[in-house]
């Protein structure tokens, strides 16, 4: 079954990084909320920040949420 969102963020592998799919295309791997939002930009979203990644109902986060990047990134940002 396909989401219904166009924009999904994958639980962190081993090395925290989190695969992100708009459109059903991969667009690269984050690891933290600051490249979710330029790989969002890149892709032609606009008025894009990391307050908008962390709350907007088009993100699918699949696994944990916006706050938790692997064992070293708690924040959900680059460190």
């Amino acid at each position: 079954m396909a989401s219904a969102r166009p924009i999904v963020i994958y639980p962190p592998a081993e090395d925290d990084g989190r695969r992100v799919r708009v459109d059903g295309h991969f667009v690269g791997m984050a690891y933290g909320l600051l490249d979710v939002v330029e790989f969002l930009r890149l892709a032609g979203l606009e008025h894009v920040d990391e307050d908008w990644v962390r709350q907007s109902a088009l993100i699918e986060w699949r696994g944990p949420g916006a706050g938790e990047w692997g064992a070293g990134r708690n924040a959900g940002t680059r460190k």
